[in-house]
């Protein structure tokens, strides 16, 4: 049973007389921060008093006197200025707790409407390595995916791989320009990476050396302004100063973008073999975009060479995803739907929704300053028409009633105005939305980078979390009373489950909107919030029942009788009944770290249960079977939980 649910169920019913229908109400009914006070507490009181002119405690007074939990809670209690407090029965818990045995669901129960949600994510680009970038996405929307099917959904997991972009001009320029045979023959993905690389460098080499000529006068012009604005200010002139303000910080504006372009200038200036690549092709930019307008008007040359680079790119791609145990129900590039872009646009201009601009084709949304634009003046279609045609294919081939696009935050212009214009487009019945998450920082709080500056790739990343993970597995089985426990190749496995645990648990658990400093220390920790200490909880538990020589099938066969007599005990408990509640948190708001902030409390309460009461040597036989029972219950969920997160378990560490 989901508890929370049902009191709020419960509590609807108590305050339906004289609220309105209004679900902000019932989420102010939340589990207490202090166990003092209970297991729930009930805040609505407050906010309903001012509505009702009321004295909060009256009115929290007659909420309870409405409220029907005799068989659930002990007696109701109202607190200071009209806190709810609400404690679940002993007899209760104890009763739910034993259901949990028999159930392999663990109290989560599938939803009555089922519905069919596509989930966006990872999306990478071929030809270039992935990168920590698409780490976060990858990651959290493999979670989404794992949890909305665990509740009864039918989610399907969409890779939009972008294989179709300017990227590939780039890349085919640089093939024909540029190659290193031998580098190809041997490595081709991390040659086509290098010439991607390459000429993109070299592009924003010329822009540069282009653009720092008038970003020296526009300086020198807001120098000027400054200047003169700072000779004929007012100090008491309050809206003169925040206009200085603003200039001052245009100013910095312009002179890092400055300082952006004399380095991308330096770094091929100061190395006379860029130097001389960069001579040899002034016009690079221009004929990168030659290639992939050639490739996407049907180039038999370019696209030949476009079909032979995918297969080892996407191999490459896969190799990655294989290791993280990551797998999609579509993946489709975006040349999948670039015949398809021409009657999109046809049919936003049928239905008055896109029309001409400069040449260009826009649809125009209220509230936007910008158009959206679906067609440049040139012919060429855009990120946006792909979108939409993607929309349009998803619903007609999968019946899509919800789509999520995890994407990071920067792109939420794009997706807001994307998401109105596919509602305008005639599916408005349709759920879209933008789950953004924030960036991966180094100790620098930027952008994680490695020591040269580049990028970190995602399969290094990969690999050095499972070579710390081997050193921490090592350690900790060398440090063992009676000697190792562990062969070498289950300390290659373990260290593989930990490393890779590690990385997608420090990622999930944070809020998804937030950036976060990523750490080597704090992600391996055996201790504290990490995918390690919920790792080490579950082999802790399979150690109690190998030493007691514990049958687990056994165990849950029988009807289970569970003593909750023991503080530790009950608060292990309530915590084993509330996985219910983490799951429907999730996908309330499609936040996985709902689920990593549960299994955390979850585990520490079995660490405190542990420390506190013993089990093999529990004083009768009922309360060691009672014990194992918690022991068992608490295993199941963590190792649950933890795989609807993607991450994997083992019974030895």
């Amino acid at each position: 049973m989901d508890i929370l649910a049902e009191l709020r169920s419960r509590f609807g019913s108590a305050i339906a007389a004289f609220a309105t229908e209004d679900d902000s109400f019932l989420s102010m009914i939340r589990p207490a921060q202090d166990a003092r006070f209970g297991d729930f507490q009930a805040n609505m009181a407050m906010p309903l008093a001012k509505l009702l002119s009321k004295p909060p405690r009256e009115v929290a007074s007659e909420i309870v006197s409405r409220l029907d939990v005799a068989d659930l809670c002990d007696s109701p209690e109202v607190a200071g200025p009209g806190f709810i407090n609400l404690r679940v029965r002993a007899d209760r818990l104890a009763q739910e707790t034993s259901r949990l045995v028999a159930d392999k669901r663990l109290g989560v129960v599938p939803v009555a409407e089922p519905r069919t949600v596509v989930v966006d994510f990872s999306s990478p680009n071929v030809a270039k390595p992935m990168h920590v970038g698409h780490l976060r996405s990858t990651v959290i929307g493999d979670a989404l995916v794992r949890v909305y099917r665990f509740l009864g959904h039918r989610a399907i997991s969409d890779n939009h791989i972008g294989d179709w972009g300017t990227q590939f001009g780039m890349i085919l320029y640089g093939y024909k320009h540029l190659l290193d045979r031998e580098s190809f023959e041997r490595e081709p993905v991390a040659e086509l990476s290098r010439l991607y690389r390459l000429v993109n460098q070299l592009s924003e080499y010329h822009t540069a050396r282009a653009e720092l000529p008038e970003l020296e006068r526009r300086i020198a012009a807001a120098e000027e302004d400054i200047a003169s604005f700072e000779a004929a200010l007012d100090p008491k002139d309050k809206d003169a100063k925040k206009r200085l303000g603003k200039l001052r910080n245009e100013l910095t504006a312009l002179r890092e973008e400055q300082q952006f372009s004399e380095a991308k200038r330096d770094a091929i200036e100061h190395n006379l073999d860029l130097k001389a690549l960069a001579d040899a092709h002034p016009k690079i930019a221009v004929e990168a975009r030659l290639e992939t307008a050639k490739l996407h008007s049907g180039d038999p040359d370019n696209t030949e060479l476009w079909r032979r680079f995918l297969p080892a790119c996407l191999d490459a791609l896969h190799r990655v995803y294989d290791r993280l145990g990551v797998t999609f129900d579509e993946e489709l590039g975006e040349s999948y739907y670039q015949p398809l872009l021409a009657s999109v646009v046809d049919e936003l201009a049928s239905k008055g929704l896109a029309s001409e601009s400069d040449g260009a084709t826009c649809v125009f949304n209220e509230g936007f300053t910008a158009p959206f634009i679906v067609r440049k003046a040139d012919g060429a279609f855009l990120y946006a028409t792909t979108d939409l045609a993607t929309i349009k294919y998803r619903i007609e081939q999968w019946q899509a009633q919800a789509m999520l696009y995890v994407v990071d935050k920067r792109q939420s212009d794009h997706f807001e105005q994307l998401f109105v214009t596919a509602h305008r487009w005639g599916y408005d019945d349709v759920v879209f939305k933008h789950v953004s998450f924030g960036t991966i920082l180094g100790d620098d709080k930027k952008p994680f980078k490695t020591r040269s500056g580049d990028t970190v790739g995602l399969e290094s990343l990969l690999d050095e979390a499972v070579e710390r993970a081997y050193r921490i597995v090592s350690e900790g089985d060398d440090a063992k009373p009676d000697g190792p426990e562990l062969p070498e190749e289950e300390r290659c496995r373990i260290a593989e489950i930990v490393g890779l645990g590690g990385i997608k648990y420090a990622d999930l658990k944070h809020n998804r909107d937030s950036d976060y400093v990523f750490s080597w220390d704090k992600m391996l920790s055996t201790t504290g919030d990490t995918a390690t200490y919920m790792q080490y909880a579950y082999a802790r538990v399979n150690g109690i029942a190998r030493r007691g020589g514990v049958d687990a099938a056994e165990l849950r066969a029988h009807d289970a009788t569970v003593s909750l007599d023991a503080p530790e005990e009950r608060a292990l408990a309530l915590q084993l009944n509330r996985f219910a509640e983490a799951i429907d948190g999730v996908v309330r708001d499609d936040r996985p770290n709902v689920l990593t902030d549960y299994l955390f409390s979850l585990a520490g309460a079995f660490t405190s249960f542990y420390d506190k009461c013993p089990v093999l040597k529990a004083e009768t036989a009922e309360l060691r079977r009672s014990r194992l029972v918690l022991c068992d219950l608490t295993a199941r969920t963590i190792a649950k939980g933890l795989n609807l997160l993607g991450i994997a378990v083992s019974e030895r560490m």
